[in-house]
């Protein structure tokens, strides 16, 4: 597989890149680049990386994320059954600091902005009524060309910078340790948990798929994803028993066995670590 760790985008003549993505799955490869990112799912569900962050999505997660930030909407695995009959489809906007000029966000008017924009590197999930709104403006924002979307551009920008309803993503202080040098490796241990997480997934194999000893991977892990790789397969497996606890098809029990875990206390304890939620009391709450 080819990997499109760092993409570089570019509109050649455009001040930014607007995109309508439909596809029969998200681009499963987890990157980064340097511009900033508005994105929305339309259609597909599946699990978001962003950060140091996982999380389920579903049609309607919205995010706004700042450059450099690795991430990867990751769809179910159903997606890349052949053939699946399934389809995703999202709306992105892509753009610089300076799509409008060196100086353009610097000046004092832009002082909201330039906030914003300087706590982007952590990600912000937009939600409540706003997340309607955008999501309305940004198809309103796809039929628009020339001034009249660089105006509904700034427009979405100024409503994001100044509202309640942006929550960040990334844990506080999070930083982008990953080189493009590196990413491969990252890249595998990703793709290699996301296909076997409802199986044991042993240490020692993961090591070895890294090309490295157990405590140098582990080690290693730490240090680029600020968590232990146990933690990350367990957030993994939660974020996926959070989807069917949504859906509803299941038993509690018959998810914690979906899921990859062993035994109903374990699922349970660890459910409650990640979530602060029992998985009755996350299902009842959504509902």
């Amino acid at each position: 597989m080819k990997l499109a760790l760092r993409k570089s985008i570019e509109n050649q003549v455009a001040s930014f890149t607007m995109q309508e993505l439909t596809a029969p799955h998200f681009d499963p490869n987890w990157h980064f680049h340097p511009h900033y990112q508005l994105f929305t799912v339309e259609e597909g569900t599946g699990t978001r990386f962003i950060g140091d962050n996982i999380q389920p999505f579903e049609p309607g997660d919205t995010v706004f994320l700042g450059p450099n930030i690795p991430h990867l909407w990751r769809s179910d695995p159903a997606y890349f059954q052949t053939p699946s009959g399934l389809s995703t489809k999202g709306i992105v906007v892509y753009f610089t600091e300076d799509f409008l000029g060196n100086d353009f966000f610097k000046r004092p008017e832009m002082h909201g902005l330039q906030s914003f924009f300087t706590d982007a590197t952590r990600g912000y999930e937009i939600t409540g009524v706003l997340k309607s709104q955008i999501r309305e403006r940004m198809h309103k924002l796809l039929q628009a060309s020339g001034f009249q979307a660089i105006l509904q551009l700034l427009a979405i920008l100024d409503e994001l910078a100044h509202a309640e309803e942006c929550q960040p993503i990334a844990s506080l202080g999070y930083v982008n340790t990953h080189k493009v040098s590196e990413t491969e490796r990252m890249q595998k241990v990703h793709d290699y948990v996301l296909d076997h997480f409802r199986q044991e997934i042993r240490l020692d194999e993961m090591a070895s798929l890294a090309g490295m000893s157990p405590s140098a991977f582990c080690r290693y892990f730490k240090t680029r994803t600020n968590r232990t790789f146990s933690e990350f397969v367990s957030e993994v497996r939660i974020g996926y028993a959070c989807k069917l606890l949504i859906e509803g098809k299941f038993t509690i029990t018959q998810i914690c066995y979906e899921s990859g875990f062993n035994t109903i206390s374990n699922f349970n304890r660890q459910f409650k670590e990640i979530t602060t939620l029992t998985p009755a009391q996350y299902q009842k709450a959504y509902q």
